[in-house]
């Protein structure tokens, strides 16, 4: 029986050697890389963004106008043409902490992958040792034998390398280099969704002041006929109620003041926020006002092919994407053979001034060869979860373009209803002042009453507001399609040279014998 089970162990050995070393020559003759090469998934676009019609409608009378496949500029908020805005963007990026994070993040993506790229290189290491022992005889079988006492000195060299033969550490390297491209992309959606907040906030503090602004002249011009009404009580020309009425417009209309000044203050408390200042610390010296801002004359259209190449948050969806494929390529060499080699170089001796002397010097060589051959189903279920996480991300990827397309639909659709809302609203302040301005002559010849006035007074205050809102969102959507397109980082340099920080560790403490351990206890 044991003659049976030797000839058939030593029958599975030699086949499995076999099928190792010719898999193992083969590796190294075609330098193979298990597992699928990533390709970006085929997905179908729209033939165009927006309709012959959207481009007609989308224009004013101030000019702004659709540019069909026109590229973004990387500055894109510069087309605000407001220098107190451009600065607030560039100390964002000094000193907004999301930034400083998302670059932090990269860096060490960045880091961690050199780091693993080293494992391709042989590892050398030094070693020095000494070793003050007693032995005795009966460790050797002769109890008589008291032993003695010696001390052995050892320097040795050892050099141990890895080889990559089935691809498994390029494979893992390559899923490092998706994770460097999915930070660097967080970076680029980070900021993008920063300078497009600073943006949006800036046009809703010009919003707010214009509306507090013109919410003022309307109480000054209340106040102005609310005096006149009363030296009319006074003659008996009108009634004690019609003055109460315009008292209570007027009063009616000072309540809208207070909500617009919190509002205001907490607009300025997140444009600190977001540049890096404490909020309420004064340090915000820029203010807005939509006379400020100019309105983008021309808003570039890129064709929707592109959009997959622009957007952040798809490109680095598509990071993900690769990465799960590359950990399916890292699953499928589990079933492969491990091979090191290992070199050693050492010399001992009993006395330290002997111990490069002839005759002190030892060395080996070492193969070492790992050939799974029974771990149950593991590698098998490993990989197929690995391939469940690539669908998984596949499917994710399709949503986020999906969200994508939506995001620059709505805001085309926006832009288009925001045209018509402004000049809605444009065609009613005009009449509502003609209006108002009609009534006022009318009431100083008798010829309309003090309820006429109070109707037109409040007619035009509610245009005027909604006409400033209207203009505002123009502003605001115009701004949210340069976001919805990317942002134009592709026309700029990269991000991580832009973002400037200084090191919140302090650069003395870069060598490790500088730390405050380290020096007590030297």
């Amino acid at each position: 029986m044991s003659v049976l089970s030797f000839t058939i162990n030593q029958s599975i050995m030699r086949r499995s050697r076999k099928f190792i070393l010719s898999g193992l020559l083969a590796a190294l003759i075609s330098g193979c890389t298990l597992g699928p090469d990533f390709k970006r998934p085929v997905t179908e676009s729209p033939e165009r963004l927006v309709t012959a019609e959207q481009v007609t409608q989308i224009a004013s009378d101030q000019g702004q106008k659709l540019v069909l496949g026109q590229d973004i500029p990387g500055q894109w908020w510069e087309l605000f043409k407001s220098k107190p805005l451009n600065a607030l963007i560039e100390q964002a990026l000094k000193r907004n902490p999301s930034l400083k994070s998302a670059q932090a993040v990269l860096v060490s993506a960045q880091e961690n992958r050199l780091a693993k790229a080293s494992e391709l290189l042989p590892a050398l290491d030094a070693t020095l040792s000494v070793r003050h022992q007693k032995v005795s005889g009966a460790q050797f079988g002769n109890p008589n034998f008291t032993g003695s006492v010696f001390t052995l000195y050892n320097a040795s060299v050892g050099v141990t390398y890895t080889l990559d033969v089935f691809g498994k550490l390029q494979r893992e390297l390559e899923g490092m280099d998706a994770e460097i491209e999915y930070q660097k992309f967080q970076l680029e959606g980070a900021f993008l969704t920063l300078a497009g907040n600073i943006v949006t906030a800036a046009i809703q503090e010009a919003s707010l002041r214009d509306q507090i602004k013109a919410t003022e002249e309307i109480i000054q011009a209340y106040e102005d006929e609310l005096a006149i009404m009363q030296q009319q009580l006074d003659i008996g020309s009108i009634s004690k109620i019609s003055l109460l009425n315009q008292q209570t417009l007027l009063e009616q209309i000072r309540t809208t003041l207070p909500p617009l000044h919190k509002q205001l203050a907490q607009i300025r408390h997140e444009l600190s926020a977001l540049v890096g200042d404490i909020p309420g610390s004064n340090a915000l010296l820029a203010e807005f006002t939509l006379d400020d801002l100019h309105l983008p004359e021309q808003l570039p259209l890129s064709v929707p092919g592109k959009l997959l190449e622009q957007r952040p948050d798809i490109r680095a969806q598509e990071a993900i994407l690769h990465a799960a494929s590359a950990q399916v390529g890292e699953m499928a060499t589990n079933i492969f053979p491990d091979l090191s080699i290992n070199a050693n170089v050492s010399t001992i001796a009993v006395a330290a001034s002997s111990l490069f002397s002839p005759g002190s010097a030892v060395w080996a060589l070492n193969g070492a060869l790992v050939q799974p051959i029974f771990h149950g189903a593991q590698f098998l279920h490993q990989k197929k979860a690995a391939i469940a996480t690539f669908e998984q991300m596949a499917a994710e990827y399709r949503s986020t373009l999906l969200k994508a397309f939506q995001n620059v639909a709505d805001v085309l659709s926006a832009l288009e209803y925001d045209y018509a809302e402004l000049k809605t609203q444009n065609a009613a302040n005009a009449a509502a002042a003609e209006t108002l301005e009609l009534t006022r002559g009318q009431m100083q010849v008798g010829a309309a009453s003090i309820l006429d006035l109070l109707v037109a007074e409040r007619a035009y205050q509610q245009t005027r507001i909604g006409q400033i809102r209207a203009k505002t969102l123009r502003y605001v959507d115009s701004a949210a399609l340069m976001q919805a397109l990317g942002g134009g980082w592709w026309n700029r340099g990269p991000l991580s040279k832009l973002v400037a920080f200084e090191p919140t560790l302090d650069s003395k403490y870069t060598t490790i014998f500088e730390f405050p351990r380290f020096r007590k206890l030297k």
